[in-house]
């Protein structure tokens, strides 16, 4: 087989502008190569991007006998643990899928909506008028507590708060381009000490696993606590064969849904807000139709808003938080699109690139909310969330939360962007993040008196 072309620079060359220049790399080489090309990402294998939609749509409908995922994203082992169900493969992915469904079933995802109102109030409440402040640290704040208060039930108490400190630490440990190389380059992951990057990850990692195994030996001792939030949820869960998942597995999904439910969530609100106050037509059209709902708007009237569901996905779309999908790796040959792929290769949607095509999405560059309203795009033409079996679980649960922050944070507060001020994507960890720093005030209290959303 031959592989689809490469940039002509060195393989340890592409690596590093992969953690330094994603962006960049992915444009350049679709610009040179086209709709799929090769990059060497790995020591050991070569990494197809797809980015036509047909080739993404016979890549997520292929044989699952054909293609594996596990180890396929090991740089996220070490935070998230061998059972994660984004490093999970086959039968026990799908065991594990089937078990963790329930608690983002759309009736009990309601029931947090209230949850999501009043810590965003709670929050934007500390903002004081005139005064730069960091969108990013505020929606990292609301995001954590709301899937700690989400996932564990638990609003207080020193556990909560030491896992609120130290979830918030270990992934600032990723926060930039320099700190993600670790993540990338296992030779660089060496313990020297409580002074060292590895050494500072390990020991935290360390106490966030003494606190989770404390909580989940706390439930088993008192079952009858137990309440809806999603832990004691995952703990009643039962497989096919009536087996509950082991403090290991339960470990190593709440890690996965602690980090994925924050971190990416928080990207997306700081982005949304930054789009909406650039454009003050987009603000003014969001604001009317929030204020069309009047006062009594119960929260799931809210979410359905058109416009401002148009806003949440031209945000996910413009720069999604994953810029490819999980890869598969090939196991037995397969043809996508005239091209064989043999044994080994990896092959991965490129999010990013298929969001950016002109022939899907006028004007690519331009944050445009309307055309989602103009038309609907397929699973294979925007994909925020991934796709086929591997799509984001927590999708609606994410999707829920973003719009009702984003209601009630302009249904309160009236924001602007500091004059000049500049916010570009740069990697943080393995995602897409906007870049930090206080670009935005609060200029006062929202004119309306009341807030159209009922909690």
């Amino acid at each position: 087989m031959q592989l689809p072309d490469s940039p002509k620079i060195p393989k340890f060359m592409q690596l590093l502008q992969w953690i330094y220049q994603p962006l960049q790399l992915m444009e350049n080489s679709a610009k040179v190569h086209g709709d799929c090309f090769t990059l060497w990402l790995t020591n050991k294998q070569p990494m197809v991007f797809l980015s036509h939609p047909q080739a993404i749509q016979q890549l997520f409908t292929e044989n699952l006998s054909n293609l594996d995922s596990r180890g396929s994203a090991q740089v996220l082992q070490p935070l998230l643990g061998e059972n994660s169900l984004i490093l999970l493969s086959g039968t026990s992915h799908q065991r594990q899928r089937k078990l963790l469904t329930p608690p983002f079933h759309g009736d009990r995802m309601k029931a947090y909506g209230n949850i999501i109102a009043d810590i965003t109030k709670e929050v934007i409440s500390q903002w004081k008028f005139d005064q730069a402040f960091s969108v990013r640290d505020s929606m990292q704040e609301i995001s954590l507590r709301v899937i700690l208060q989400a996932v564990f039930g638990i609003t207080e108490g020193e556990r909560y708060t030491q896992l609120q400190k130290l979830l918030a630490s270990i992934l600032d440990l990723s926060g930039s381009n320099l700190r993600a190389t670790i993540s990338f380059l296992p030779i660089m992951q060496v313990d020297l000490g409580s002074w060292s990057p590895w050494g500072i990850f390990l020991r935290q990692r360390e106490q966030i696993d003494q606190l989770l195994y404390a909580e989940i030996q706390e439930r088993r001792n008192h079952p009858e606590s137990s309440g809806n939030d999603i832990l004691s949820l995952m703990m009643s869960a039962r497989d096919e064969n009536g087996e509950p998942m082991t403090d290991v597995e339960l470990r190593d999904e709440l890690m996965t849904l602690l980090v994925a439910g924050h971190e990416t969530t928080a990207s997306a609100l700081t982005w949304a807000l930054y789009w909406i106050h650039r454009q003050p037509q987009i603000r003014e059209k969001l604001l009317s139709e929030l204020d069309s709902f009047g006062n009594n708007a119960a929260l799931e009237e809210i979410t359905r808003l058109p416009y401002l569901t148009a806003v949440c996905q031209e945000t996910l779309r413009i720069y999604p938080i994953a810029m490819i999908t999980i890869p598969r790796i090939v196991k037995q040959p397969i043809e996508i699109m005239n091209r064989q792929f043999d044994p080994g290769t990896l092959l991965v949607g490129c999010i990013y690139l298929t969001h950016r095509r002109s022939d899907l999405y006028a004007e690519p560059q331009q944050f445009k909310p309307e055309r989602f309203l103009e038309r609907q795009y397929s699973l294979y033409e925007y994909l925020p969330f991934g796709g086929s079996n591997r799509r984001c679980l927590g999708m609606a649960f994410a999707l829920f939360e973003m719009k009702l922050v984003l209601a009630t944070v302009l249904s309160h507060i009236d924001l602007a962007l500091v004059d000049d001020s500049s916010v570009k994507p740069i990697r943080r960890g393995v995602t897409l993040a906007p870049s930090n720093g206080k670009w935005m005030i609060a200029t006062g209290l929202r004119q309306k008196a009341e807030t159209p959303i009922k909690v």
